[in-house]
């Protein structure tokens, strides 16, 4: 069984001022809205980096307590990352695991005439965020940069490269990252390692690592990284002077930012904290 990172999610308070930042520093574009994260109290905006995406989702009603979204949002002082999705090549199998492990599916994705299936585990079993492994059984489906229903039909036109290529990997925090990394080993049925800095890594089929580090004991967030060309962060290299905003220049344009870290001028990250989900 292989299993990929495709698509990260995160809920915001702000979904306009999110929208603008990734335009601006990351140049990306909107490819998709989902009416059907409207049952949820939601609204989203998903955008194409290379073949994966990134979503935001934002609660519609000011009261952040009506969606599991907001309650998420809350719990974790502000806007923050909510779900790691991945695509697997046999959902089926995948769900016996789950079953075996006793971890309870908080939403069933059954979409057959869409070519769809697939399951979101609950974050309370799953030990961390959302974990969501969803299948394509369309024509195409499963192919490296393949059909993405949870993008739409048409997202290709809206990939650009200029400045962000691939999602790289993942962080998610604990106060016990070695147990969590062991669940999510099981889960994925993806066995850990080490990395330079002894915290536990997960190796996917795409992406370099699902890291999982120690919040408490590190200077460094919970969040996604993203690569130009054959260029990566890694999460231990970064530090955050005092969660101060700082300033970088990319080509003659002076931004400031407090979540997007530029190791240098063809390097970019987004981190995604308890704090902010945007630049």
């Amino acid at each position: 069984m292989w299993i990929r990172l495709r698509q990260i999610c995160v809920t915001c308070t702000d979904l306009n001022e999110v929208s603008r930042d990734l335009a601006g520093v990351l140049g990306l574009e909107a490819c998709f809205t989902d009416p059907s994260v409207g049952q949820f109290g939601l609204k989203n905006t998903i955008w194409p980096i290379g073949t994966q995406f990134l979503e935001c989702v934002t609660p519609m009603s000011s009261d952040l307590e009506t969606t599991a979204a907001g309650r998420y949002i809350s719990r974790h002082g502000g806007d923050t990352g909510y779900m790691v999705i991945c695509e697997v090549d046999d959902v089926a199998a995948r769900r016996d695991i789950v079953d075996e492990l006793g971890i309870r599916v908080a939403f069933e994705l059954n979409y057959p005439d869409e070519g769809h299936v697939g399951m979101q585990l609950h974050p309370t079993d799953t030990g961390g965020s959302f974990l969501e492994m969803d299948q394509m059984t369309m024509k195409g489906g499963g192919e490296v940069g393949g059909p993405w229903w949870p993008a739409g039909k048409n997202w290709k036109p809206f990939v650009r490269t200029d400045r962000v290529s691939a999602i790289t990997a993942a962080t998610i925090s604990s106060p016990d990252p070695s147990t969590l990394a062991t669940r999510w080993a099981e889960i994925t049925q993806t066995p850990f390692d080490l990395d330079d800095h002894n915290q536990p890594i997960l190796e996917f089929d795409n992406a370099r690592y699902i890291k999982v580090s120690n919040l408490r004991l590190q200077t460094g967030r919970e969040g996604i990284y993203v690569r130009n060309g054959s260029d990566n962060i890694h999460f231990n290299d970064i530090i955050m002077e005092n969660n101060s905003l700082a300033g970088a220049t990319i080509d003659g344009t002076e931004i400031e930012f407090d979540r997007c870290v530029f190791r240098d001028n063809q390097t970019y990250g987004l981190f995604l904290d308890e704090g902010s989900a945007s630049v």
